[in-house]
């Protein structure tokens, strides 16, 4: 299959190059790759060029990561952000593309991804680096209101993941909480104590763990690890992160619950192993910036709350430059983070918890 997107010769191969590198970025190259993909994407990203001149920002000005200006996130609701060097005839049609999910009549993102196998290797990459292999890990995934609808990048995600597991009892599990516990049931009980990820929809994990079921079989199985994602849509009242983690480990009796943060705009994941703490990833970083000046980076370490900013190098036909409307912490001076919670005047999306 030939790539999809309109570029030249020496652009291609200049992506190519940018491309073999990310899959094997690491933190001491992660700084000259992104400047490297920054001034790329100045070049042949439309919307981020046009962005960058409205800022009158100069790409060869541009020296370490606080100078790069990140792009709304809002402009993934409005615009189509691709690195195509401003090919009128788009073939966005037909890229694998992810939506955001939205209250009725809200405009929602799309993401337009004209390299799958890459998503697949960065996220396959990023979750086995820090749970080590897929091989043989029976995942189950409760994630009602992302899999009624058929461009969600969670549920892409996660088949892949079962791909790459060729787990039998593998699942996903709409509202049949019935279903899930007599799976979960099954495998935490078998002799063998098999690897199991039950990933779960914020929302969905509450309903289920709030249902009066008796959870004490889930202790019978150390290799259990429980995961939340995606916040409350909407469902539930909003919670902080921290309360989500208390009510799910009591409820369920496990030491400790497990984080995901993504989102559609982003083909990187980052991972908590728990207590809410994230962990940068080879190809994303987070930068916080100041709350009422948007264009000043925090330094590391910094202990005040700020927006957060991402750097995903996974974005490579996209954009790798997002601000977000998350808000969050550092944790220390090695890139680690919180999310703590959203601008009280941005949608209330998918992926995040809100502050109160």
């Amino acid at each position: 299959m030939s790539f999809p997107l309109t570029l030249s010769t020496e652009t291609a191969a200049r992506r190519q190059a940018l491309r073999a590198r990310l899959l094997d970025v690491d933190a001491g190259s992660f700084e000259p790759l992104a400047l490297d993909v920054f001034r790329y994407q100045a070049t042949t990203n439309p919307v981020y060029s046009r962005f960058l001149d409205l800022l009158t920002i100069r790409p060869d000005s541009v020296t370490n990561l606080r100078q790069i200006p990140f792009m709304p996130i809002g402009f993934f609701k409005t615009q189509q952000v691709l690195s195509n060097e401003g090919s009128v005839d788009s073939p966005a049609d037909s890229l694998l593309t992810f939506a955001s999910s939205g209250t009725t009549g809200e405009q929602t993102s799309r993401h337009y991804v004209a390299d799958p196998p890459l998503y697949d290797a960065v996220s396959i990459r990023l979750f086995e680096q820090t749970y080590g292999p897929l091989d043989n890990v029976a995942i189950l995934a409760l994630l009602p209101s992302y899999l009624e609808r058929n461009n969600s990048s969670l549920v892409y995600m996660v088949r892949q993941f079962m791909d790459r597991s060729a787990h039998p009892l593998s699942g996903f599990f709409l509202n049949d909480h019935d279903e899930l516990t007599a799976r979960l049931r099954h495998l935490s009980t078998r002799p063998d104590k098999p690897r199991v990820l039950l990933i779960g929809v914020t929302f969905g994990l509450l309903d289920w763990a709030e249902s009066g079921t008796d959870f004490s079989f889930l202790r019978d199985n150390p290799n259990l690890i429980v995961m939340e994602t995606g916040g409350m849509k909407g469902r539930r009242k909003e919670l902080l992160r921290d309360e989500v983690h208390q009510i799910l480990a009591h409820r369920l009796g496990v030491p400790r619950i497990h984080s995901e943060y993504g989102m559609t705009e982003l083909l990187s994941q980052a991972y908590s192993t728990g207590e809410g703490v994230f962990s940068p990833s080879p190809t994303l970083q987070v930068l916080l910036r100041d709350i009422n000046d948007p264009f000043y980076k925090y330094p590391d370490g910094y202990t005040r709350t700020g927006g957060i900013n991402v750097i995903d190098l996974a974005n490579l036909d996209s954009c790798s430059f997002i601000e977000t409307q998350d808000l969050g912490q550092y944790v220390g001076t090695d890139g680690h983070f919180r999310v703590i919670g959203r601008f009280d005047n941005s949608d209330i999306r998918g992926c995040n918890l809100m502050i109160e």
